[in-house]
């Protein structure tokens, strides 16, 4: 019997491999194409994402170092100052999809991690003890026997499906966006600022949504490849025998929401080149994220309109959020309801994405009424305090899961702490084992009853926390001020740890 069967290698699902593997779990990954998919759906990612994979040493391997947040950003096609913010939370990588899926493919093979590519999961049944799955592979049919399974398989997942769990939302189908890589003729570019040179329109920013009367635009010359973008609305729904894409089309649509023809041009280099129309936008969200012992994760969790890049953000957070706590309960060291807490803290976030993303959409649809909405919106942006609230909704940084103290801290993605000896906690996170990070010198007798499951990191940091527990997925679950802790602060401490992390040895 498997430990554990995901069905979807895509970036959610590789990336909850690898979250299992650190915790010694080898989950077996199912993959229903052959080899990996050349489609690019996403151009990087946005959000607190990009600190959680510089904390588990995937950063570096995609692009280097990480830097600072960046000065600004887009809400509803709307210019997002962050240099207002008092604390800007905003990182972006701007990295395809599809090479983040390949290295994060490259990790779980370094884990240990088996993928089956060409095999199709077809068939679900599960009673209390275990889940029992129908696959097709390139030999023929087979059946597997897991612990648990986890439909990472997108939003139109199988799993989702064969586990008989609703999809509730609604579908927006009177869109139409064409998309693709292509050349700009040179004397369209600005040279100051990167972005395009549109007659009537003025310079139109790089990496910004372009809202007109008619639709939106958007270019994005990334270094793999530059990426035009037009939406419209229409009341053409299309027809299952609508002509191949081309790049005609995409112009044709191009000079209707700017009103100019640009002479975009075939893509540079050897691709894979994106070429895509597609139709509509849907916003749904499970009725749960668990089902006895098959749980979701991703697209398969949450579908939503990928304005403002909000999807992996929230899907790879999904798969750190459930992988150490499915860890923990297939060790036999889990608390009680430790594995409910997945659904119990993310499908509030998920909630969130839904909101912001709809209220994004709103905001872009054509019409003088949107105009005059989007006038006293830009009024809004102007204020610090309506900046940062937003920077911390799309970045992810307003998250709490339930404190159980009243420290700002507690419950809130961990600092990005320095050590006096110059190490960071990106470091110190790279096994996703939970941390007690005690400054005081004075906490390891309250960790003795967790020393298999809990490490101690003594030193100082030139910062007012002075200890912090820290769960594997970078969440504080307890933390002090004090230069010693007093008996209640000792007393939340070991509170948290069994409520996190189980009873201790000696119980």
């Amino acid at each position: 019997m498997e430990d554990v069967v995901i069905a979807g290698a895509g970036p959610n699902g590789l990336m909850l491999a690898c979250e299992l593997a650190l915790a010694g779990i080898r989950p077996l990954v199912l993959e229903r194409l052959p080899e990996p998919t050349t489609e690019n759906r996403a151009n990087g990612l946005v959000g607190q994402v990009v600190r959680l994979i510089d904390r588990r040493g995937l950063h570096e391997r995609l692009a280097g170092p990480i830097g600072p947040p960046v000065p600004g950003f887009v809400f509803g096609a709307m210019h997002l100052d962050l240099t207002l913010a008092e604390r800007n939370p905003l990182h972006i990588l701007g990295v395809p999809q599809r090479r983040i899926a390949a290295v994060l493919e490259e990790r779980a093979a370094e884990l240990g991690v088996e993928i089956r590519r060409g095999h199709e999961l077809t068939g679900l049944t599960q009673d209390a003890d275990a889940v029992a799955l129908e696959v097709t592979g390139p030999g023929g049919p087979y059946r597997l026997q897991a612990r648990y399974h986890v439909g990472a398989d997108g939003g139109r997942s199988v799993t989702r499906k064969l586990a008989g769990i609703g999809f509730p939302g609604v579908t927006e189908d009177r869109t139409v966006s064409h998309s693709a890589n292509a050349t700009v003729p040179a004397e369209f570019v600005d040279p100051e600022s990167g972005g395009l040179r549109i007659p009537g329109r003025g310079v139109i920013p790089p990496f910004f949504h372009y809202r007109t009367e008619t639709g939106l635009f958007a270019y994005a010359p990334f270094p793999a490849g530059t990426l035009v973008t037009a939406m419209e609305w229409t009341d053409d729904e299309g027809s299952d025998d609508e002509p191949p894409m081309s790049l005609g089309e995409v112009r044709a649509s191009i000079r209707r929401v700017l009103g100019f023809d640009l002479p975009i041009g075939e893509p540079e280099g050897a691709g894979p080149h994106l070429l895509r129309r597609l139709r509509g936008r849907n916003t749904r969200l499970a009725e749960k994220f668990r089902e006895g012992r098959v749980l979701l994760v991703g697209d398969a969790a949450h579908v939503h309109s990928a304005i403002g890049g909000p999807g992996l953000n929230l899907g790879l957070q999904d798969a750190v959020g459930l992988g150490w706590k499915l860890a923990a309960t297939l060790r036999g060291w889990a608390p009680a309801g430790l594995l409910d807490t997945y659904e119990s803290e993310r499908r509030p976030v998920a909630e969130r994405v839904v909101m912001h993303t709809q209220a994004q959409s709103a905001l872009i649809v054509p019409g003088g009424d949107v105009t005059a909405l989007r006038e006293l919106f830009g009024e809004l942006l102007r204020l610090p305090s309506t900046v940062q609230h937003i920077a911390d909704l799309m970045s992810g940084a307003d998250v709490r899961y339930a404190p159980a103290t009243d420290h700002p801290l507690d419950g809130r993605w961990a600092p990005d702490l320095m050590l006096a000896d110059g190490t960071r906690l990106a470091e110190l996170t790279r096994t996703a084992r939970p941390l007690l990070l005690d400054f005081t010198g004075s906490l390891g007798d309250e960790l003795r009853g967790w020393h298999d499951r809990v490490d101690l990191v003594p030193g100082t940091v030139p910062d007012e926390v002075t200890a912090l527990l820290i769960r594997p997925d970078g969440y504080v679950a307890w933390a002090s001020s004090s230069a010693t802790p007093d008996d209640t602060e000792r007393k939340a401490l070991r509170a948290a740890l069994e409520r996190w992390f189980g009873d201790p040895l000696d119980a």
